[in-house]
């Protein structure tokens, strides 16, 4: 039997922008619950904007966060709209926001106010720093929170200047444990018949990532530094240059150490005092890495990557994004799809990244537009054509 997702039939008001929030609807959109977007207008997600670069006009990164969801665009300034969003949400099972504190309280969209009337109301609040703590009203952004939690700290070369990553780590990793928070409050509510407040925060989703460094500084209470793409606590673990290009190579443990030593032609290296343990290698890490980069800048990437597989040694390439893309294994993974899209045509998006045996995590629709489903939602909320009208004649909504 096909499952269509194993949330399916479950109401989710994603009353969010940007990427943190998105990335939470997103996964619950892709395993089958009805995620409504609800879009502030005019202007719609701030995402919709950025439209460098762009697919035929339209927001490339609005279209690879927003899939599978519905759009509802909403006024709430204007009579009637914000009305509307309370109908909207008088029966959902989740909500997503990312408002900064009190703001949705003061239009008695908070939890306090909403959870009165709907009980089994599961509500997601990702902020910048947490709802207490003496940071609680400061907005959250994601190079401001990777500077916070010290991961600009580790990241790049030593004696260089900070560095973010390359990737928006703590807007989606605050946007993946939002999900997990949500579904293990579903989870709950299964047994209970309550729902309750659910948070996270782009502090805490960063500080998350800090895992080996942070217990390296509560062993020894100094705080680690950049090691460019090499390993704080392991080696040889890092980027290699080859005679074409760079490679991965992970010596983790200490079988792997020796088989390194032995495919770049440098056996002697293992009885070397210098490199007999772990520890060793850590230490003298700085002797160590010229010996391994003179062998592997004598051939190719290609080469190397063959003859280490063929040791057991973990090894990788390191590619460019479109490199990447294009891999078989990406393909067989179905880690790029072809969406369907009302205005940019057929267009390449991320496949989902969880599989199931039954089934689930399909793409059944693009990302919205601007307020393609107001006159579908509001007509299930109840409203008449001629309600539905007059509030799109007062600005209280946009009908796309």
């Amino acid at each position: 039997m096909h499952m269509k997702g194993a949330l399916q039939g479950l109401k989710v008001v994603e009353l969010a922008q940007i990427m943190a929030g998105p990335t939470c609807g997103l996964l619950l959109a892709d395993m089958g619950a009805d995620v409504i977007k609800v879009e502030k207008f005019p202007g719609g997600d701030d995402v919709r904007n950025y439209r460098e670069p762009s697919i035929r006009g339209e927001s490339a990164g609005f279209m690879i966060l927003n899939r599978n969801k519905r759009s509802l665009a909403v006024n709430l300034k204007a009579p009637g709209g914000l009305e509307v969003v309370k109908r909207l949400l008088a029966d959902a099972d989740v909500v997503i926001e990312n408002y900064r504190k009190g703001a949705l309280d003061k239009l008695g969209l908070g939890y306090d106010m909403l959870s009165k009337h709907n009980p089994r109301l599961v509500y997601c609040a990702i902020s910048g720093y947490g709802r207490t703590g003496p940071y609680a009203d400061k907005g959250g952004f994601d190079l401001i929170a990777q500077g916070f939690s010290g991961i600009m700290s580790i990241t790049g070369t030593p004696g260089g200047p900070p560095v973010k990553a390359g990737t928006s780590v703590a807007d989606i990793n605050a946007g993946i444990l939002a999900a997990l928070g949500i579904v293990t409050a579903l989870l709950a509510r299964a047994a209970t018949g309550r729902g309750q407040l659910v948070e996270t925060s782009l502090m805490e989703a960063a500080i998350q990532q800090t895992y080996w460094q942070s217990a390296m500084f509560f062993a020894t209470g100094v705080s680690p530094g950049p090691t460019g793409s090499a390993h704080a606590l392991t080696a040889p673990y890092e980027a290699y240059a080859t005679r074409d290009g760079w490679v991965n190579v992970g010596g983790a443990n200490q079988n792997n150490w020796e088989r390194i030593a032995k495919v770049i032609g440098r056996p002697e290296l293992v009885d070397d005092v210098r490199f007999l343990t772990n520890s060793d290698r850590i230490r003298n890490l700085a002797e160590l890495t010229p010996l391994v980069s003179e062998k592997l800048r004598e051939r190719s990437s290609a080469e190397w990557i063959r003859d280490f597989e063929a040791a057991g040694v973990p090894v990788g390439p390191i590619n460019r994004i479109g490199d990447m893309l294009a891999d078989p294994q990406v393909a067989a993974r179905e880690m790029v799809i072809e969406v369907d899209h009302p205005r940019a045509g057929r267009t390449q998006a991320l496949g989902t990244p969880l599989k199931f045996s039954e089934g689930g995590g399909e793409v059944t629709r693009p990302a919205p537009l601007l307020g393609q489903h107001t006159r579908e939602i509001l007509g299930q909320l109840g409203y008449a054509a001629a309600e539905i009208a007059a509030l799109a004649q007062g600005g209280a909504v946009f009908l796309g």
